[in-house]
């Protein structure tokens, strides 16, 4: 959506730090919190100030106290073998294992996470976890906590962010999208054992003894097409999910906890395709 179209799209005033933090406030983010947020800027309207004012809006809900995280994966750091939007010639595989730079905290972009992560991760005291493809970055008190020993393989499960804001029953809010964006439901479809749940070889470069490296390990071949409705049914059977105005967007707030549990159980249930070959027990 270009700039014009925002503007003309939104009501009354623009947004601004002041107004988006009562609107923040108003649907229940407080301080103290963890809090994951995935997010659309456009979907805000105007806003004064941009991606950083909606990162200063949610820093100032939660103050120091509090912690905010944010998901900054970059999936171009990876095989090319298995790209697919778009795909890149057989011929170029090689090279561009050969020549793509390691992954840097400080260095690599984020890819499709939007303008806010991107902002985000660029900040002063903001920690960004190891993972090449899946990296989170935190700002707050519990960041160093939820960013650190970031585990290489599995990068959505056990040793993952998701894992460490689940055991400090931390929230997530999807400001101005959709269930389909997540993440913490990977969370459960690690955890949960379904028909067709297999293991897949990954690959990045790294800096490993002070020297570049193609590095492979084994990751879930993940599937998020189901996640609307996961999260739609979450709501409607445990009354979680605080819904309301953000600036232009519908705001969605759950607590973490709660929602993978549920869903464990919901993609146990409802996952019932063949199995495939390397399926996990």
């Amino acid at each position: 959506m270009g700039e014009k179209e925002i503007i003309e799209r939104t009501q009354k005033e623009p947004a601004t730090v002041p107004s988006l933090r009562a609107d923040l406030s108003a649907l229940g983010v407080a301080p103290g919190m963890t809090l994951i947020v995935h997010s659309s800027l456009s979907s805000l309207g105007w806003v004064s100030g941009g991606a950083q004012a909606v990162v200063l809006a949610l820093e100032n809900v939660l103050t120091p106290a509090g912690t905010l995280v944010m998901p900054t994966h970059s999936g171009a750091l990876s095989d090319p073998a298995n790209w697919q939007n778009p795909p890149v010639p057989e011929l170029w595989w090689e090279t561009i294992r050969q020549t793509m730079p390691a992954f840097d905290a400080d260095l690599t972009p984020t890819r499709h996470m939007g303008a806010i992560p991107e902002c985000f991760r660029k900040q002063t005291d903001v920690l960004r976890s190891s993972h090449p493809q899946m990296s989170f970055a935190a700002w707050g008190a519990r960041a160093a906590v939820i960013t650190s020993n970031h585990t290489l393989e599995f990068g959505l499960g056990e040793g993952s962010p998701l894992a460490h804001i689940y055991e400090l029953e931390g929230w997530v809010l999807l400001l101005g999208v959709g269930h389909s964006n997540n993440t913490s439901l990977h969370l459960a479809e690690y955890r949960a054992g379904y028909p067709g749940k297999r293991v897949m070889v990954c690959g990045a470069p790294l800096m490993l003894e002070d020297r570049r490296q193609w590095v492979e390990y084994p990751d879930i071949d993940v599937d998020s097409d189901d996640f609307h409705i996961i999260g739609e049914e979450f709501g409607k059977d445990t009354g979680l999910v605080r819904s309301g105005p953000v600036a232009c967007a519908t705001a969605l707030l759950m607590p973490q906890r709660p929602l993978v549990d549920y869903a464990i159980r919901w993609i146990t249930r409802n996952r019932l395709g063949p199995p495939l070959k390397d399926e996990l027990p």
